[in-house]
């Protein structure tokens, strides 16, 4: 890590410079003097009693109870990054509150213009940011919505700010620092041994690559959660066909490489990972432990963690606090969801006292990214006071209209495919065991 609280990552993780922090901080400045941008003073958080600004953004009509959506990353941006959400909720007369995560976008900066240190970079941090929030926007209680990474923020805000929280929705959830170990046994059984009839196929495809050396082992946890999370089993295998014949290694090199970039280049005001990778590596240990074998859902995270702290054990015990969760919670879940498996969603839905599973069909990752539509009716429903009614909306669900970014990766995914020469394969030689079964 730098001394001004950022790594070694702004230009691909190689270190050759800084970013045009002029135009960025005149962006900054542009941008907390929109309408609905507030600020409030918050702890640096580093020892030295420094304050920095806060900014949230609230839309829509006050009246019903407020909902604070927070995003995943860690590194999402909130106020950019999300406004055709906020225009849409407003449409549907939902309060929205969302807050600019420290470390990121408008909320990066001390007041002299330096990063946040490392040192500010705590979940436990964030989570009182959102009081916070709730506290200068005149805010008793709201419904928090958390998607990934912003599941565990909320959670950790109904432990530690229990009053303050009406009822919650949990998108794609992430209990634990060790859910890795259960999203790995998953996407094996699913997407290697072919356990579902729908899958086998894709799945014999892609032992077939492997077996005869196509592929490169380690990048195929990588090209599968990407594949089939946003295009199912039938888009997973035609990658896995084309590489076959020859035709489609620069299509699996891109997927291979896709998810990489969100970490080691920073988005400014759309995702920045350089300091809030502290908190992905330092609290709830993104750092894989790799085993050789194919399907390693998370080897990228292996040469991004040099530049962050080591593991040093998670801020909350949250299987532990969620029977003491005594609001409505509803637990939104993908069957094509393979970062925050089912088996966990499934699992936080048992330990609330008043829990819903909502699962969607033919959905991956983060409704609130990938099926805004869904997540807007879902917190609806949470707000209204209708949760229970949610597992049986879960077809209407699935049927309302997708819009979210991720849905152009599918049709992207063919196109590159059909525009691909047939190419001399590059025999790849596995080491011993890699071609194996797990």
């Amino acid at each position: 890590m730098n001394d001004d609280g950022g790594s070694d990552m702004r230009h691909g993780g190689r270190g050759t410079g800084r970013r045009p922090a002029d135009r960025q901080a005149k962006t900054r400045q542009r941008l907390a003097a929109s309408a609905d941008v507030a600020r409030v003073r918050r702890p640096v958080g580093d020892g030295t009693g420094e304050e920095f600004d806060l900014h949230y953004v609230r839309s829509g009509p006050r009246g019903s109870t407020p909902v604070a959506f927070v995003p995943g990353g860690p590194g999402l941006a909130s106020v950019t990054l999300y406004r055709a959400l906020r225009a849409r909720a407003v449409r549907q007369r939902f309060d929205v509150v969302m807050m600019e995560h420290r470390g990121i976008g408008l909320s990066r900066v001390r007041d002299d213009g330096r990063p946040l240190p490392s040192e500010a970079m705590t979940v436990t941090a964030a989570v009182d940011d959102l009081a916070a929030v709730l506290d200068h926007a005149g805010i008793e209680r709201a419904v928090v919505y958390g998607t990934s990474y912003g599941s565990y923020l909320a959670q950790g805000f109904g432990l530690r700010h229990p009053d303050r929280v009406a009822s919650m929705v949990l998108d794609s959830p992430v209990l634990t620092a060790h859910d890795g170990v259960e999203t790995r046994r998953v996407m094996r059984e699913r997407l290697w041994e072919g356990s579902r009839v729908e899958t086998a196929a894709a799945a014999r495809a892609l032992r077939e690559l492997v077996a005869r050396g196509f592929v490169d082992p380690a990048e195929t946890g990588a090209v599968a959660q990407a594949a089939y999370e946003t295009g199912g089993a039938p888009l997973l295998e035609a990658v896995c066909r084309a590489v076959a014949a020859g035709r489609g290694h620069r299509t699996w090199r891109w997927l291979a490489t896709l998810g990489n970039t969100e970490t080691t280049t920073p988005r400014p005001f759309v995702m920045e990972f350089d300091l809030a990778g502290v908190i992905a590596f330092r609290e709830l240990k993104f750092r894989p432990d790799p085993d050789g074998l194919p399907l390693d859902p998370h080897l990228g995270f292996l040469e991004v963690a040099r530049h962050f702290p080591e593991f040093a054990g998670e801020p909350f015990d949250l299987p532990s606090a969620l029977p003491s969760f005594d609001w409505p919670v509803a637990v939104v879940s993908g069957d094509r969801e393979l970062r925050t498996p089912r088996a966990v969603a499934e699992r936080v839905a048992r330990l609330v006292p008043d829990g819903a599973l909502v699962p969607l069909a033919d959905h991956g990752h983060s409704a609130l990214d990938s099926h805004p539509a869904a997540a807007l009716r879902v917190a609806r429903l949470v707000r209204d006071g209708q949760h229970r009614l949610l597992p049986g909306e879960a077809a209407a669900l699935g049927r309302l209209r997708r819009t979210g970014g991720t849905n152009l990766l599918p049709p992207l995914v063919r196109a590159r495919l059909a525009s691909e020469r047939l190419l001399p394969r590059r025999v790849l030689a596995p080491t011993p065991g890699e071609a194996g079964r797990p």
